[in-house]
């Protein structure tokens, strides 16, 4: 049975002072749990003391001993907060509060409540990133017990496990907790793969050791020979990383297999690159398989040489050239911070970085609509694989792969993602969704006036990008819906000779109260998503002696439709009204006023059913812009007829955008267009010089 002691034991590099502090969590932590047990029927005080010990051999603090000792007490104990703030500080009892769940708050789904739970340990980690060390040391020692659990919720947590824990520790560069955490999760979703994998790679490092110390010998002796001193270690591949490349790349096991990994461990940066060119010598390496991660380190912080050669018998070697720091960095990520505080902190780095990243989360969090578009956010920001680009003063930036100037855009500042108009690479202008490759220049073209468009959410890949642009979209459709709302309640008031500025606030109050709104613009924005009738907020704002004026006296002025609205003011596409038509509008639930003809079968339909969503409206005498109109061409099979067609509509100043021919019989063809005008005054100028040729018999603008 494991101890208190056999963990103090494992704290000899802590003054006897703390050592005495964390024995003291150990017996608060028993007392607090006494006779609760885990499922395996063992008691579950050995689960915080695992957990304590994950701990102590990454050399962590003594708070955070003490936080991973007393990590379930508030969560699943009569123990509070405040009980611990008490005995152990305000930062020993933060730390707990940030790893333990929302135990109150009753959710609809289990998913919501991730979500949420994710949430408040994230802003937790931005306080103090301990936070997220105890955590993981949590939940590798829950991966480790997970066996006596229902198959059903051993995959559950194996996916959570795969999809947010495994990703963060890689996040914060801890390798040797992400292969665990990726490979315990790996045996309990799918335990046959996993059982059958580890089979084959038993048999497999039995047919390979001769080559493998054939390989390692060869390097080992061209080091000796050039003078350079390193250890050369052969990698083992992980399970899962197997299995996903065998998933991705499509390969039998055999194929991934074939390649050979090495590591060479030397003293010194210089030492690396002079070890690289004496395995160069030694072997061919491939083209384009050289990446340089000490010169340009992963987000992570990340540092290593890459390079794949051509070996003996022309077996694939794959080779990873580091310092000892950069071993450890690599292997132990943010705690290296703690594991080494002798040296002069080697994750100095990777301390920055984390904390890059949790201010990035922290923005992000703060523009997500809800915890689960939070959590989906993050998890699209946790699987960079990165191309490298650089600005124009020539600073790199580092982005996901498949990443678009709109993204690069973002990086750089939330203001010039949000006025981005266009972007060269390179010094040519691509269009904003172009894929960046490492190594490129961008120049991102900004305007003054210039917003977001709903199309980037389409090809955006980071994670801020995504959010910023929902969250620019989602204030604007509010101000856009605000600014309708204003004057369709300013028409309604106006049957009644007033207007809205005019009537006394106490009138309002009451309205808003009745209606069960905090703010008129509230209510603004919901008369103009076409949830709440303008008419019907009009009439609970009227002074109750002012009932007497007749709406009706004098009929109201129709709404003027200007085409500023932007998205709450839609163009309905059964009848594709243009400037000039006589145009009815008719108020969507949640999507604003449609604009229809008022010759519209569907207007027509909606003026019967549901008269009070109808109103009128007329085009403003200053409308601008460009708008599709579908016609019908019957013409004559002529050679180049349609040809010369096109060319007409071309010279008068119109636009095609879609064409469909259908042959009638075998003189005549019927030729749908779909073309972009200014007005009717255009749309009759079009239609005079198509009817100028000859082939053409009749042309008919389509309604509905």
């Amino acid at each position: 049975m494991q101890t208190v002691e056999t963990l103090i034991e494992k704290l000899d590099y802590l003054p006897p002072e703390q050592r005495e502090d964390i024995r003291r969590a150990y017996y608060f932590a028993e007392q607090a749990h006494e006779g609760q047990y885990r499922r395996s029927g063992d008691p579950y005080i050995v689960h915080p003391l695992a957990v304590g010990k994950i701990l102590a051999d990454m050399h962590m603090d003594a708070q955070s001993v003490e936080a991973a000792l007393l990590h379930d007490v508030i969560e699943d104990t009569h123990v509070s907060k405040e009980d611990v703030t008490g005995a152990f500080g305000e930062i020993v009892a933060d730390l707990v509060d940030g790893v333990s769940k929302i135990g109150a708050i009753k959710f609809e789904s289990k998913a919501e409540a991730q979500a949420e739970n994710f949430r408040k340990m994230v802003l937790a980690m931005t306080k103090d990133i301990r936070v997220i060390l105890v955590k993981l040391a949590d939940r590798l020692h829950n991966m480790r017990t997970l066996g006596v659990l229902h198959p059903t919720k051993r995959r559950r947590i194996a996916l959570e496990t795969l999809e947010i824990y495994a990703p963060i520790a890689n996040r914060l560069g801890m390798n040797n907790i992400r292969v665990e955490l990726e490979d315990l999760s790996f045996s309990h979703m799918y335990p046959m793969r996993s059982a059958r994998i580890k089979k084959a790679t038993k048999t497999s490092r039995g047919n390979r050791k001769d080559m493998v110390s054939r390989i390692q010998e060869a390097i080992e002796n061209r080091l000796d020979r050039d003078g350079l001193k390193g250890r050369v270690v052969g990698r083992e591949k992980h399970l899962y990383s197997i299995y996903s490349k065998m998933k991705t790349q499509r390969k039998p096991f055999n194929e991934i297999m074939d390649v050979y990994g090495f590591r060479i461990v030397v003293d010194s940066v210089d030492m690396c690159y002079r070890v690289l060119g004496a395995i160069h010598n030694l072997y061919k390496p491939i083209p384009g398989r050289f990446k340089d991660y000490i010169a340009i380190p992963k987000a992570n912080g990340y540092q290593s040489l890459h390079t794949t050669l051509i070996g003996m018998n022309g077996v694939p070697i794959e080779l990873q050239i580091r310092t000892e720091e950069m071993d450890a960095m690599a292997n132990n990520g943010i705690a290296a911070h703690w594991l080494y505080k002798s040296d002069p902190d080697p994750a100095g780095g990777a301390q920055n970085r984390a904390k890059e990243w949790l201010k990035g989360l922290l923005e992000m969090q703060q523009r997500a609509g809800n915890s689960q578009d939070f959590l989906e956010t993050v998890k699209i920001d946790l699987f960079p694989d990165e191309v490298y680009v650089f600005t124009p003063k020539g600073n790199i930036l580092e982005l996901p792969t498949g990443a678009t100037p709109v993204d690069f855009a973002y990086a750089v500042h939330t203001d010039v993602g949000n006025s981005c108009v266009a972007a060269r690479l390179d010094h040519r202008l691509v269009p904003l969704s172009t894929p960046i490759q490492s190594g490129q220049t961008i120049k991102i073209i900004t305007a003054p006036g210039a917003c977001p468009n709903p199309a980037w959410l389409s090809f955006v890949t980071t994670a801020k990008a995504r959010a910023n642009i929902r969250h620019f979209l989602k204030n604007q459709r509010r101000s856009e819906s605000v600014s309708l709302g204003h004057r369709l309640l300013d028409k309604a008031l106006s049957s009644f000779d007033l207007a809205l500025e005019s009537i006394p606030p106490d009138h309002i109050t009451t309205a808003l109260t009745e209606a069960g709104f905090k703010t008129l613009d509230d209510l603004l924005e919901d008369i103009g998503l076409g949830n709440q009738m303008a008419q019907i907020a009009a009439r609970r704002m009227l002074p109750h002696d002012g009932e007497a004026t007749n709406p009706d006296s004098n009929k109201p002025k129709p709404l003027v439709i200007r085409g500023t609205e932007g998205m709450v003011i839609a163009l309905a596409k059964c009848c594709r009204p243009i400037p000039g038509d006589s145009v009815m509008g008719h108020l969507s639930s949640g999507r604003g006023m449609v604009i229809h003809r008022d010759n519209c079968k569907n207007i027509a339909s909606e003026l019967k059913d549901n008269p009070e969503k109808c109103l009128s409206v007329e085009w403003a005498k200053d409308f601008v812009g460009e708008y599709a109109v579908d016609l019908r061409v019957q013409m004559e099979n002529e050679r180049g007829a349609l040809a010369s067609l096109a060319s007409l509509i071309s010279q008068a100043d119109a636009n095609i955008e879609t064409i469909n021919i259908k042959e009638k019989d075998a003189h005549l063809s019927v030729v749908s267009l779909r073309i972009s005008i200014r007005d009717r005054v255009h749309l009759a100028k079009t239609i005079r010089r198509m009817r100028t040729q000859k082939a053409v018999n009749r042309i008919v603008r389509v309604r509905n």
